[in-house]
């Protein structure tokens, strides 16, 4: 019997020790991905003119509850982020309010070209009904994300998000745009 009981603590050791290792890696390697966004590249589908993907995404405008991204002609929304370099993605915040929030998130990693028309073609990469934890092995050697809003909370017409943050690391990749070509003499 003490055998067993000396098993037992030891796997709830060994739990807490990864757990303590997760919680230092969280807080210390993982960062807001915004800085690591193409804007150039940044797409969102059915947003207010008025109240644009900027409103929701950007440092200073996200943390202000008077700013945020409406939908326009119906609740779906479609934001195409990709970055200047590939990253892991960890976790993804979008906040809304209660009634108006997002409630069905799909999440698709590095696909490009993507639209209402053809979104049902493509398995979402990972789907969350509240802001989550995304599977990292599935997000890892990301170019781009696709979020797309299907639903709101109260079944309305507009969704209004205040905040989308993107949390995780950037990979050591070559930075192509900074290249430049030799010439030969």
């Amino acid at each position: 019997m003490a055998a067993a009981e000396s098993a037992t603590a030891i796997q709830e050791t060994k739990f807490v020790c990864y757990y303590v290792v997760y919680k230092i890696f969280i807080t210390y390697f993982l960062v807001d991905l915004l800085d690591f966004i193409d804007w150039s590249g940044v797409e969102c589908l059915d947003q207010s003119s008025g109240h644009s993907l900027s409103n929701a995404l950007k440092q200073g405008y996200r943390e202000d509850e008077g700013f945020n991204l409406e939908s326009d002609a119906d609740e779906q929304l479609f934001i195409y982020i990709p970055f200047t370099q590939v990253v892991k993605l960890h976790s993804i915040v979008v906040k809304g309010s209660e009634e108006e929030g997002p409630k069905t998130v799909k999440l698709f990693r590095n696909r490009e070209h993507m639209g209402f028309s053809n979104v049902n073609d493509f398995p979402p990469s990972d789907t969350a009904g509240k802001p989550v934890a995304v599977k990292c092995v599935k997000f890892q050697n990301v170019r781009s994300l696709t979020i797309v809003i299907e639903d709101n909370q109260s079944g309305s017409e507009i969704t209004k998000i205040q905040k989308t943050a993107l949390y995780g690391s950037t990979e050591e990749t070559t930075d192509m745009k900074g290249l430049k070509q030799i010439e030969e003499h």
